[in-house]
This record gives structure tokens, sequence and C-alpha cells, in this order.
């Protein structure tokens, strides 16, 4: 293959994940506390052969539309109840071999030791299978779980994770990779002339270094991030090795990876290096009939409000305030602005009301749907991979385990007869799986100041 399609699998260590209808679906396992489902998931993802099983998180309980929680907790609505993903991967760590563990960590409301010290062991314990998806956190709620009145503003926040990656990365990069020489005979544990402290000081964060973990086996995990603003993309272009996107439409997709690669060059990087992934949720047929009554018995399920409490949180403005029946206003919001404004963009295409996107958000976060039989959605994940829409798809359940299956039974062997996709794995690190070269432990900051000397 001369350019490989790349697959992940979606999750929040939760009862949803896009789809709002999906623990509501007979079909759906419950279980979402223990480890088994997520065990099933990730083993049936790595027998897909599948780059990565990828985990989003929240840091609240929906309040903000309408600022109450009784209607979020008893409708279920994403985020009403999660736990901790990072416990999450390190347990599915001992269950998989090679499939990486990405989970998602907020740059707002954690220190860079902390999060270094997180993803320094998830690596070592997966044998080079991390990634870390970078977030700025989304809303006020998020803010006084941590005991801050104010949420910080947008370009706010992604100044912050600027500078926490770049001390991530110093911390990283404290320990040589041959610095743990552990030499029962001389007693020579580690070598320090290759350990050394950082001593950071800058507008956001302080710290001393060195890291405690020593050099893991990808010097680093894997960056994720899914900018959707000019700031994010920008951001996500100096940073990211993997970009998770969202866009029901082909135009959009598309002209959000022209962007993105475009972009890349201002930070001195090859645009093949940074993997583009647009989400979808699949349903599975053995006709296309079958699929669409799958699909139609899932959206039927989907409540309007529900997906107005998650378009609230996701964007930190309150939609309770609107007529339903209008259409969506064109407002400032201060959370995911890229989000609002796809949502925006299809109530005025298709004329729209907010009660019509509420629907598209509680189907599937406004995730595109592929209907058909395998070969059918084989047919539309080719035409964007081949038409510069994505390098690769995070594929997310309408039920679960059931979405996982299918896709993994049926429609990745069609992928695997079109020469699209792998048949075994080639490498045993979550690099190896993207194609990525080594682990560059250089800040962005100090690539693109180079890059534009």
């Amino acid at each position: 293959m001369s350019r490989e399609l790349h697959l992940a699998g979606f999750l929040i260590a939760s009862h949803v994940t896009h789809s709002h209808a999906a623990w509501r679906h007979p079909a759906s396992e419950s279980d979402y506390l223990g480890p088994d489902y997520y065990r099933r998931v990730a083993q049936t993802l790595e027998r897909g052969k599948f780059d990565f099983v990828f985990f989003a998180d929240l840091l609240a309980t929906p309040v903000r539309y309408g600022n109450d929680i009784e209607v979020p907790l008893r409708s279920g609505t994403q985020a009403s109840a999660t736990i901790d993903p990072s416990l999450v991967a390190a347990g599915l760590a001992y269950v998989t071999e090679k499939i990486g563990l990405a989970i998602t960590k907020s740059t707002t409301y954690f220190h860079p030791y902390e999060v270094a010290r997180i993803f320094g062991t998830l690596d070592h314990q997966s044998r080079g299978r991390a990634g870390w998806n970078v977030v700025t956190s989304l809303n006020q709620a998020e803010a006084q779980n941590f005991g801050v009145d104010d949420h910080l503003g947008h370009d706010e926040r992604y100044a912050r994770a600027q500078e926490f990656l770049e001390v991530a990365f110093k911390l990283w990069g404290s320990w040589d990779r041959d610095a743990l020489v552990q030499d029962k005979v001389s007693g020579v544990f580690a070598d320090p002339e290759k350990v050394r402290t950082i001593d950071h000081a800058g507008a956001w964060f302080k710290t001393r270094g060195p890291l405690t973990v020593p050099h893991s086996p990808q010097s680093r995990p894997v960056i994720i991030q899914a900018g959707s603003s000019s700031v994010g993309k920008d951001f996500a272009a100096r940073w990211a090795e993997a970009i998770f996107e969202i866009d029901p439409t082909k135009e959009g997709r598309k002209a959000y990876y022209d962007d993105v690669k475009s972009r890349a060059s201002n930070y001195g990087r090859n645009p093949d290096d940074i993997k583009i992934f647009p989400s979808f949720v699949p349903f599975v047929g053995e006709t296309e009939s079958i699929a669409r009554e799958k699909q139609a018995f899932h959206n039927k399920l989907a409540d309007p409000i529900s997906g107005l409490i998650t378009l609230s949180v996701h964007t930190d403005h309150d939609f309770s305030q609107y007529d339903l029946d209008a259409p969506i206003e064109d407002v400032q919001v201060p959370g995911t602005q890229g989000l609002f404004e796809v949502a925006r963009r299809l109530s005025v295409k298709d004329n729209l009301t907010l009660r019509d996107i509420g629907k598209l958000y509680a189907q599937g976060v406004l995730l595109p749907q592929f209907v058909g039989t395998p070969q059918q959605i084989a047919d539309q994940i080719e035409e964007g991979f081949h038409g510069g829409e994505a390098d690769g798809y995070i594929l997310s359940s309408a039920q679960a385990p059931g979405t996982f299956n299918d896709f993994v039974d049926y429609v990745v062997p069609e992928l695997q007869r079109r020469g699209l996709f792998r048949t075994e794995y080639t490498g045993n690190t979550l690099r190896d799986h993207l194609g990525l070269g080594q682990a560059s432990l250089t800040p962005a900051s100090a690539r693109s100041s180079a890059a534009n000397v």
C-alpha cells in the first residue's frame, strides 16, 4: 500500500459516546463501571487491527442548559456519569498487546508534571502505545469543580496549553534514553549525567524536574488534538500528530483537511506527519434496507433536549433560552466554537430549527452516519480517503459493543480486500501504527522559531 488508511475507535468511560440514544438501545451493554466492557471493545478493535482506541472525557455533570442537573441525569445525556479514562486505559494495557491507548487530559485544570508522569507511566505499562488527546476544557461547570470561579477565555486557554506542552516535552526529555543503567555488579542504578532538571518558570507554570519516570518506549505519547476554531487549528498544526474532527458534510471535511495541512508548514512540519481522523457512526446491514432500519430505530431514540443539553455543555452557552422551533441564532459562544459553527452552518444550509439541531446532536453530536452494506460503507470510506477528506477515520458507536463487532467482522475485511487497510500490525507502538518517525522532544515553539529563521 502506497498510502495506508488508519482506523480508531471512539469511547468515553461512560454509558454513551456521541450517541445519546446508545444507552437506551436494547442491544447495548450497560456495565460501563466495570472492566469487562472496555476489555471486550478494545480486544475487538485490536482483532480488527485498529491503530488505537480513543477516550474522550469531560470533567463536570451537565448543568449549562437551564442551570439544572435534573433533566441531564434523568435523560442520561453525555457526561452525566463518567469514570477516569486514564485508569481504564491502564487496565487495557494488560489485556491487549498492540492497539494504541489514547486518553484525554486537560491542560486547564491539571499541572504538566502530573500529566507528564501519567503518560510516561502509561507508555511504559503499554510498552509504547500511549496517546494524549490534549484539550483545554469546555465550560464553567468544569472550572467550578476545580475551585475556579471563572473559566479561562478561549485564547487564554490555548496560551496556557502552549506552555503546558512545552513543559511536558521538557519533562519527558529530562531522562536520556540510556540513563537507566541498573548494573547490579557495580551498584550503579542510573547515570546522573544523563538526568537533568528543567527549571522551568513561565507565565503559567513553574516546575523543577526531572520527571521521576525514566525515558519511555515512545519517548512521549502521540499527541492528539481536535482544534476546530482558527486558534485551535493553529495549535493542532503545531503540536498534533493525529487530529479528531467532526463535520457531517464532505465539503466541510475537505476544507478542514486542506486548512490544517496547509498550516503545518508554518511550524516546520511535514503535513504527512499529521493524520486527520474525521469521525462517523456506521450502521451495517446485510442489505441497505436492513441498515436503514437499524439507523431509523437508533435515531428514533434520540431526544432533542438531550442533544441541546450537550450542545450547551460543548459551547458553554445556555440554549434553553431560545425558541425550539426557530432557526439557530448566530451567537458568540465561549466553549467549542468549531462545533457551534458546524451546527449554525447546517441550520442555514438545510433550514433547520433549534429542535432539529438538538435531534441531530442527540443522534451523534453532528457526526455523519455511514449506512449500508459492508461494501457501501467501504465505498464511503474509500471515497473520503482518496478524496482529500481524511487520513483515517474514528468509529463511534450507535450501540455497544455491537457497532464495533459489525464493523470489524464485516467492513474491515472489505477494506482489507481492497488493499486499503492492514491485515496485520507491522509494528508494536502507536507511532508505528500511525507511520510516524521518532518522536521529537523539542518544544513546538523552538521548532516554529527554527522554521521561521
